[in-house]
This record gives structure tokens, sequence and C-alpha cells, in this order.
């Protein structure tokens, strides 16, 4: 007879990822390195995992940085005292993390060119978009607090200096203030919702461009349960 405990760990490994965290460290000051030894998997540059982060029922969801068939990593941004923020502060190397498989569609289509605009939860998931891009046209910008929140992604960067991340102005007036070609590419937008919207609504009602060639994906919005 099989135990209860028993076909819950079988229905768990036919719904989720089990891999061991191999490494962890911090690449800015705020934003955490999380490698995870899980062979495998398929991954498309821009998806996300979602990882348990309390218990199976609390996941918190994660761009990937890059996946070389054997070890994925992420990079994690600290930025509250949600569950997510305190699972990645406190995973160490050696433990099991329970997770779903690569998804998502922010991944990149064909298209005349690309932008990308977000803040540093966004340059996570762009980094490897464009590098999967090689040397197709790409514009755009990346919001981060201070110099010390970039990463290695080749998009031109603002600082916000201590000012919210949530309905950025400022990151809205950067995408105005790019110099696109005239007909309309593809954009990618990630990061706080509000903004995101924002910068939608600029790009649809002032520069014409169609909602279909308008990718967004809100990562978090303070206030929001599970967005934390």
């Amino acid at each position: 007879m099989v135990s209860v405990r028993s076909a819950g760990k079988v229905l768990i490994d036919r719904l989720f990822v089990r891999g061991t965290v191999t490494a962890t460290d911090l690449v800015t000051p705020r934003m955490r390195r999380i490698a995870i030894a899980a062979p495998g998997l398929e991954w498309t540059p821009g998806q996300h995992i979602r990882v348990s982060a309390d218990g199976l029922i609390t996941r918190r969801t994660y761009s990937v940085w890059d996946y070389d068939g054997a070890s994925l990593e992420l990079r994690v941004l600290d930025h509250g005292e949600g569950p997510g923020a305190r699972w990645a502060r406190s995973v160490r190397p050696g433990q099991e993390v329970v997770f779903g498989g690569p998804e998502g569609s922010l991944v990149t289509r064909p298209s005349a060119y690309h932008l990308f605009a977000g803040e540093e939860t966004a340059a996570v998931a762009f980094g490897p978009m464009l590098r999967a891009l090689g040397d197709a046209p790409a514009y755009g910008v990346i919001e981060a607090d201070t110099p010390a929140d970039r990463l290695p992604v080749d998009l031109a960067w603002i600082f916000r200096d201590g000012a919210s991340a949530a309905s950025s102005a400022t990151l809205v007036q950067a995408v105005r203030d790019l110099d696109l070609p005239d007909e309309p590419g593809t954009a990618y937008l990630a990061g706080e919702a509000r903004t995101i919207q924002a910068v939608r609504t600029h790009l649809v009602r002032d520069r014409g461009w169609p909602r279909r060639s308008v990718v967004t994906k809100p990562f978090w919005t303070p206030g929001k349960k599970g967005m934390e």
C-alpha cells in the first residue's frame, strides 16, 4: 500500500522540479546570484521559474539569468520583507529547491528591431534576451537606483537616486526621449506594474504602436500579495 506521504512525493515530482543550490553570492549590493543544479530543463531566454519560497503554497517568480543545460542561475533583487526576499537571503548551498519548470511569454519575437524598458528586476530577463539576439537591432533603457545596481546588460541605464521605482515618470520620460525608427518594432516592458503600463500607454498613444507589438510582464507592485 502506498502511503499518503509517498503519494504526495510522487505528485510533487510530477508537477515540480527538484534542484540543489550550489552557490550564492552578491553581484550587486542588493542582488543575489543563486545557482541551482537542475539538469535536463528546456529554457528560452526571458523565461522564468516559480520557486516554492515558503512551502508549496507560497511561490515566487524569478527570471533565469542563464542556463547551461545543467545549472540555472537566478539573480534576485532584495527589495522588501516578503517571503521571496526572505528565501533569497536565507538559502544556502546544499539546500533543495522545488520549482516549476521554465515558462513565460517574455521572449523575443521576429522583428525589425527590439525595444526594452524596465528597472532592476527587468534587467535579469533582458540580459539573456539581448545575448540571444546577437547583432539584431536593439534599443532600450533600464532604470536602477544607483550605478552600483547595474548588471552587464548592454542598454542605456538611468538612475533614480532613492526615488520610488513604482509609477516612475523618470523611466517613461527616458523611453520618450529614445530616438527610435519611424516604424514600430517589438517592445518588451517588464518590472513594476504601474510603470510599465505607463510606458505602454506612451508607445501606443504617442508613438502609434499597435498594442500587439508591446509585450508587458509585470513582476511586482507595492501592496499586492504575491508580487512583493
